[in-house]
């Protein structure tokens, strides 16, 4: 059944000028910035927030998701690279392979496990500084926009065929013929896609209800949901490398989902809690 199968081959970028390009994968980012900048000022007008607070927190998730993100790569999964390879933590060059100088390649190796952390980070120290609604009012609402813009990265991952899935042994899946490939991988970018997808209308449909305002409820779906989502799509996604050979049971990237997971089901509990303690 060849209808199955899709031969995947994208032009990455959108345009070149001098050897600099804008990629599919920095336009999805773009996209997910501005699109989130767009649902949280609908809830600021809803809320009747002043917007002057909104610039300052655009900013800060702008900083700390891309800050986090990069750290994030470098610590849990490349730093056997990196540890001797420190000018590339930062900055958008990679060594070339005879070691004659560096090519620029943009930013390429986001962890969303450390973007975050970087956001949690980011968000407390801006609530330090504007103190116009509690640490959890503004993290139960950002869940929103993160859940959209999860879906526009990792569709931005699928345009650059990295974070692929494993060899589906059939005829069904997709050929990432960019890596030089014959034979079809689960297209597990999506299937992450798609599950944040759904994940953002389900979160904003919670916000539209009296849920909205039980502190934390908002933010426990979003870490059970998003790192469920994760954790699952592991299992077909090929190995990204990290600590999981010295604990092999598990993905990288499912060990780090489990503590985000508890710490919902944490954030749930105590959302009913003091719903009963104050009704």
């Amino acid at each position: 059944m060849n209808f199955l199968k899709i031969n995947w081959a994208p032009n990455e970028k959108l345009f070149e000028i001098g050897g600099f390009g804008i990629h599919i994968y920095s336009l999805m980012f773009i996209i997910a910035f501005l699109l989130g900048l767009r649902l949280y000022k609908k809830m600021f007008i809803k809320e009747n927030v002043d917007q002057k607070y909104l610039e300052p927190l655009f900013i800060y998730m702008v900083v700390s998701t891309l800050l986090g993100a990069r750290l994030g790569e470098v610590f849990f999964y490349n730093w056997d690279y990196f540890q001797n390879h420190l000018l590339e933590i930062l900055l958008p060059i990679k060594e070339k392979a005879d070691g004659s100088g560096y090519r620029f390649i943009g930013f390429r190796g986001l962890a969303s496990h450390g973007a975050t952390i970087g956001i949690l980070i980011g968000i407390y120290l801006y609530q330090r500084i504007y103190k116009f609604k509690p640490l959890i009012w503004i993290l139960d609402r950002l869940t929103i926009p993160v859940a959209i813009g999860g879906f526009f990265v990792r569709t931005g991952n699928f345009f650059n065929s990295e974070i692929v899935g494993k060899y589906t042994g059939s005829n069904f899946g997709v050929v990432f013929q960019n890596r030089g490939e014959i034979h079809p991988r689960y297209p597990a970018q999506m299937y992450e896609a798609f599950g944040y997808l759904i994940l953002f209308f389900i979160l904003r449909k919670i916000y539209n209800s009296h849920f909205r305002d039980q502190g934390g409820f908002l933010l426990g779906l979003f870490f059970i949901g998003l790192f469920s989502i994760r954790f699952l799509v592991e299992y077909v996604k090929e190995s990204q490398g990290g600590f999981e050979k010295n604990m092999p049971l598990l993905s990288t990237g499912q060990w780090l989902s489990i503590p985000f997971i508890t710490l919902g089901f944490v954030l749930l509990a105590m959302s009913f809690r003091k719903k009963l303690t104050n009704p």
